[in-house]
């Protein structure tokens, strides 16, 4: 079962490179002055988020890109991955990694509805006298709401999955700040 969810995620972070790696090769051939027949890239955005947090012994940094596929103004589809980093000084060390399926809605320009599939494997193991070790796949289920203006949101997502005893956020309930360029 392992192999099968590594698989997945291997193939969403393999195919979200494949995704940036094309759009900078269209990038240069249609400034290069030839014409692309297809509007497919015209309807690409990319964007995702950084996370850095530091308190008393503690260290946060997270890596999220994403790309999404402008259907057409009031629908998309895209894919992310993550990457983040947690460690409490002589407590434990952690690391996620995993990929997303993303879907956005604006009923209005102003008003964005979202829900994202989210499959992280986290790794969590103990420092020093705490002899402790983690390894699991965390399912999450995100439904959210947003204020758009631009290429930004600013809104709330709530983990509709969310298991207070094993998950990989504290919360079900999470503030979001999103991106697209």
């Amino acid at each position: 079962m392992r192999k099968k969810y590594a698989s997945i995620v291997s193939k969403s972070i393999l195919t979200a490179l494949l995704v940036f790696i094309s759009t900078q090769l269209s990038a240069q051939y249609q400034n290069s002055g030839f014409k692309s027949n297809s509007d497919f890239w015209q309807k690409v955005q990319f964007g995702g988020g950084l996370g850095l947090s530091f308190g008393n012994r503690y260290t946060d940094i997270s890596v999220a890109p994403s790309a999404i596929y402008n259907v057409n103004e009031y629908f998309a589809v895209g894919l992310g991955a993550q990457y983040t980093y947690v460690k409490q000084k002589d407590f434990y060390n952690s690391n996620l990694y995993g990929g997303s399926l993303i879907t956005l809605f604006n009923p209005i320009p102003e008003v964005q509805l979202s829900a994202e599939l989210e499959q992280l494997r986290v790794n969590v193991k103990g420092i020093g006298d705490n002899n402790f070790s983690s390894n699991f796949w965390n399912t999450g289920l995100f439904l959210g709401a947003g204020y758009r203006s631009g290429n930004v949101t600013i809104g709330a997502r709530y983990n509709v999955l969310h298991d207070e005893n094993k998950s990989a956020y504290s919360d079900a309930f999470m503030p979001f700040v999103r991106f697209y360029f």
